[in-house]
């Protein structure tokens, strides 16, 4: 009965060490992940809400527009990857992802005016290159030319994204006596194949506090560090990213580049982001 009791512990000790170390290797369906450990922070992200603003408390406001070249260094990080792949998405994949599942709706215009059919989202996806001609041979050895589709490319619009165009508002709440930037618009502009001669032409535009819930989810490359990735929310609510202001709220309703060129266009864009730093600065008293 006493060696049956010392039985009994070593019996449950050789099960449990058994249990841990039995059969490695072995993975069941599930346990198969791209790293080390489970990225639970940026899916469980939630959107930081902007505070109420009333228009009483706003007494002074901008509208501007901007272009945020995919060419910079900086901007990259929204640009790429320009084919799918499993751990990273790009900005306009993931806009088109959301578009073409109906939970984001796309506009031919930045007034939000009209929406854009998910069929035809998917006709500017889908490139059709040029019929051919090719030669086909029969059993007698003769031959005869017939034209042939050209070759579909699925993912012409993501190599081609050229361009976003953000349309924004400064304000400055006397309430809180801060001045604010709130993004109203995105529009997605791509370079059309073999028409460069016209820059890059928007394809669709998108409500930008529409699209916060599912850019908090998706994280952003970040070159220094792999376990510290923002998410696309972070890069637009940080100002994360370089862009160059095109135009303004003007009664002409007019861009830069129509009374403006080369050197003298960025020297306004600059002129334009001054003011509204100096207005701010002009309202205390140091």
């Amino acid at each position: 009965m006493l060696k049956r009791k010392k039985f009994l512990p070593v019996l449950f000790l050789f099960l449990l060490t058994g249990g841990l170390f039995a059969q490695p290797g072995v993975f069941q369906p599930g346990d198969y992940k791209d790293g080390v450990y489970d990225k639970e922070n940026a899916v469980n992200r939630r959107v930081i809400p902007y505070t109420h603003l009333r228009e009483g408390d706003v007494n002074w406001e901008k509208r501007v527009w901007r272009v945020v070249d995919m060419r910079e260094k900086i901007n990259q990080v929204l640009y790429y990857p320009t084919t799918p792949v499993v751990s990273r998405i790009s900005l306009m994949q993931l806009v088109t992802k959301y578009v073409l599942s109906g939970q984001i709706i796309a506009f031919k215009d930045e007034e939000f005016l009209v929406p854009i059919e998910k069929a035809e989202i998917r006709g500017k996806m889908v490139l059709v290159g040029d019929s051919v001609e090719q030669e086909l041979f029969l059993e007698d050895g003769s031959s005869y030319f017939t034209k042939v589709a050209g070759a579909v490319d699925s993912t012409w619009l993501y190599q081609n994204f050229a361009e976003l165009h953000i349309k924004e508002d400064w304000f400055f709440d006397k309430q809180k006596s801060v001045l604010e930037v709130r993004i109203l618009s995105l529009g997605f502009a791509a370079m059309l194949k073999g028409k460069e001669d016209l820059g890059a032409v928007n394809q669709f535009y998108v409500y930008f506090p529409a699209c916060r819930p599912y850019f908090a989810k998706h994280e952003v490359f970040n070159p220094k560090n792999d376990s510290e990735r923002r998410t696309f929310e972070d890069v637009f609510w940080k100002r994360q990213f370089a862009s160059s202001i095109k135009k303004e709220t003007n009664v002409y309703d007019r861009d830069i580049e129509m009374y403006s060129k080369g050197i003298d266009a960025l020297l306004e864009s600059d002129r334009i982001k001054g003011d509204i730093f100096r207005f701010e600065h002009d309202l205390w008293q140091f």
